[in-house]
């Protein structure tokens, strides 16, 4: 397939790319546009796609990864095309890179090359910065041998005589000690990463997770006018941001939205970004956001599942928002979706449809976490009840003389703090949460000893 679309004259002249895909028996296309992904990630990239190769083979070329025909077809294509770049939508091996290159006379990246080179434009705080230079070098790390073209040099000097150092032994050393370094720094940010997350433990936590482009952040807006960059790009969102939601019935809870998830997301890039996920990882609800509009829905749902799967959250209580309902024409695929999953809500993030059905799915699980304690605090307790005014919902209240009667709904994660005030009484409280005696309140039955023989 060949493209000659007229392009804008750029400050900054953007790559023309072939884009290459090969089905294989345990990675099928999905569609009948198997590169609309890749294409879609080109152009995040800041390439644009000029032909298209795709190719379906029972076996890997341990060579070119693609067979010897369409090798010729590519570098033919090259030739034709003037292109900068070719980029595969599969994983390729350091040898096939170089024997790519050396025939097509092109630079060739694969699908996680081209990954991590987009979350390296989108990274913006330090954090990002990091967890992307990480997942960089150490999938750069076993690719040396082909990168350097110096490597057969041997470095002498004092202490290097004899047989020496080769360059890539140097080099490796280099990476792996700036790998480490940068783990070491990132560990600190990722510290105080989790200490800022579990200081938030007091509040109602949930995170948005979903294919990347699904519209979380158009939602997040929505939701709580929070005013998070939006575009129809993918990867528009790479740091977390955490906004304050007010639900109608007035309880206040945390949205987070995160990292857009994609399949065959590299597995660097999923262990470097394993603290900015910290948000999704002690959230008390998943909002599953997937574009219902995309004939891919399903498969983007597994996608994101198995991520959630390789951070510990594929048990954590997920409610499915199937979003971008106004650009559905049929609604069967909304009817599938809603019929595979429990706990499902239809909006429009873009129009607004649908949102109330979901601060009341939301509220009703809110509900669900809440414990009603009866108790009895002093008037003078003004600490107590400022902070029974802002973590509770006051259901009854009832003064006689200096002393104030409430009947509270308290989060279940915040029962431990009203157990341990001392200057109140528990009237009422589920016997689930009733604080257990203390050993001094037991009493021990008395029990008789034998009279000594003797």
């Amino acid at each position: 397939m060949e493209f000659d679309t007229p392009r804008e004259k750029l400050s900054i002249k953007a790559e023309k790319a072939i884009l290459v895909g090969v089905a294989l028996p345990d990675r099928p296309f999905l569609s009948n546009d198997p590169l609309e992904e890749l294409r879609g990630l080109t152009e995040s990239a800041g390439a644009y796609a000029v032909g298209e190769l795709t190719q379906k083979r029972t076996n890997v070329n341990t060579g070119f990864y693609i067979g010897k025909g369409k090798v010729e077809e590519l570098q033919l294509l090259c030739q034709a095309k003037d292109v900068d770049v070719i980029i595969f939508d599969n994983d390729l091996s350091p040898s096939q890179i170089r024997n790519l290159e050396e025939v097509t006379k092109c630079k060739v990246l694969d699908r996680s090359e081209l990954i991590l080179d987009i979350f390296a434009t989108r990274a913006k705080t330090i954090e990002s910065r990091l967890q992307v230079e990480v997942a960089q070098l150490e999938y750069a790390l076993p690719r040396l041998k082909q990168m350097w073209s110096h490597l057969s040099r041997v470095e002498g000097g004092i202490g290097m005589r004899g047989p020496g150092e080769t360059q890539l032994e140097s080099d490796r050393r280099l990476v792996e000690s700036r790998i480490r370094d940068l783990k070491q720094k990132l560990g600190e940010v990722q510290a105080r990463k989790r200490r800022e997350v579990q200081t938030r433990q007091s509040e109602f936590t949930i995170s948005l997770v979903g294919y990347t482009n699904a519209g979380k952040s158009s939602l997040m807006n929505r939701l709580t006018g929070a005013g998070v960059l939006t575009k129809d790009q993918l990867f528009s969102t790479l740091d977390t941001r955490t906004r304050k939601w007010i639900l109608p019935d007035g309880k206040k809870v945390l949205l987070s939205d995160t990292v857009g998830f994609i399949r065959n997301l590299p597995h660097h890039l999923v262990a470097s970004f394993r603290a900015t996920l910290e948000e999704t990882r002690q959230a008390r609800l998943l909002i599953h956001v997937v574009d219902a509009s995309d004939p891919l829905a399903m498969e983007h749902i597994a996608a994101v599942q198995k991520v959630l799967e390789g951070i510990g959250c594929e048990t954590k209580p997920t409610l499915l928002v199937i979003n971008k309902a106004d650009r559905v024409t049929d609604q069967t695929q909304i009817q599938i979706l809603r019929a595979k999953h429990a706990r499902t809500a239809v909006v429009s993030a873009f129009t607004g449809f649908g949102i109330e059905e979901l601060q009341e799915e939301i509220m009703a699980f809110v509900a669900k976490g809440m414990v009603p304690i009866k108790v009895q605090v002093s008037s003078g307790n003004g600490r107590f009840l400022s902070w029974l005014g802002a973590h509770a919902e006051i259901l009854m209240q009832k003064i006689e003389d200096d002393q104030i009667f409430l009947q509270v709904m308290v989060p279940d994660t915040l029962v431990s703090h009203v157990l341990q005030e001392k200057n109140i009484e528990i009237l009422e409280i589920p016997a689930a949460f009733a604080p257990k005696p203390k050993l001094e309140d037991w009493e021990l039955p008395s029990v008789e000893l034998p009279n000594d023989p003797e």
